[in-house]
């Protein structure tokens, strides 16, 4: 990011990551995707009717686990056969075979998940780390300034659309 923005020494290190870590949350937001592989935990209170759900985060990396918890609180993993997972649709769609009905009325169900493009920043689509660069080169540039910053800029804009997801 300092090569990109142009900066030699270290003295706006702290700011430079702060904004990149804020035109991350900009770009995920817009895109409705997740960059970097990050761990998620979606509750559920009961059982979708259609027995499958759309997991809110893509794209997805894998479904690491699915519990049902009892009336006490404790947790019983579904086994792996008791469910499938298609992570090709966006969203990706988790269908489940075998439902035991949870013990309590709120968040008796948990899906642990994992979501993003992988774990480094290299693994994100280059056009969506360009989209990132921009965002915050014209933070960098209009620091103070709020006249001078749109946001996102619309040149990032075109770089985030082709990945934008559908709202669920």
């Amino acid at each position: 990011m300092k090569a990109y923005l142009r900066v030699d020494d270290d003295a706006e290190d702290d700011l430079i990551a702060g904004l990149v870590k804020a035109a991350r949350l900009v770009v995920e937001t817009a895109s409705r995707r997740v960059l970097v592989a990050q761990k998620w935990r979606l509750l559920l209170h009961a059982w979708p009717p259609s027995r499958s759900i759309a997991l809110p985060l893509s794209p997805l990396i894998a479904v690491e686990k699915i519990e049902v918890f009892d009336e006490a609180g404790i947790a019983t993993p579904l086994a792996a056969d008791a469910f499938e997972v298609d992570s090709l649709q966006d969203p990706p769609l988790v269908w489940f075979n075998a439902t035991p009905e949870p013990g309590r009325s709120r968040h008796g169900i948990a899906i642990d998940f994992r979501a993003g493009y992988g774990p480094a920043a290299e693994d994100v689509p280059a056009t969506l780390r360009l989209a990132l660069k921009i965002i915050v080169a014209q933070w960098f540039e209009n620091r103070g300034d709020v006249a001078g910053v749109q946001n996102p800029p619309p040149e990032a804009l075109a770089l985030i659309a082709p990945f934008q997801r559908p709202r669920l």
